[in-house]
């Protein structure tokens, strides 16, 4: 698992400290893991670590199957607005953003999709 974790941080290419800090571990905790200093990863840590970085519990625990989790777009949605709205995200404008995005009615949405459309066509024309 300790190599796993290693493959795990590279892939989302995040040092030991960025990874470490989402996890509530310290860059020496990370490196001790996967130097194979520390053999047993608590049962909390694993579940952070698959919640945190949507990863496939059974491939961190056994190497088998994907990486990441597949989720569909509902529940994608969900997980975001759960990490976001928790105490420990601590991006401000992050919270704002999406309160204000709460707050749109379906004309708002409307004038919204144009806009997107808009700036889409003028990337394309480019």
């Amino acid at each position: 698992m300790n190599e796993r974790l290693k493959i795990l941080r590279k892939e989302l290419k995040l040092s030991q400290t960025e990874f470490g800090s989402r996890i509530g571990l310290t860059t020496s905790a990370i490196s001790d893991i996967e130097r194979v200093k520390v053999k047993n990863i608590t049962e909390g840590n694993i579940k952070l670590i698959c919640r945190e970085f949507n990863v496939n519990e059974e491939w961190l625990r056994h190497g088998t199957g994907e990486i990441f989790m597949k989720f569909d777009r509902d529940i994608e949605l969900t997980a975001w607005a759960s990490k976001i709205t928790r105490d420990d995200y601590d991006i401000p404008f992050a919270k704002k953003f999406v309160h204000m995005l709460s707050q749109l009615d379906k004309e708002d949405w409307k004038a919204i999709e144009k806009m997107a459309l808009m700036l889409a066509e003028e990337k394309d024309q480019a």
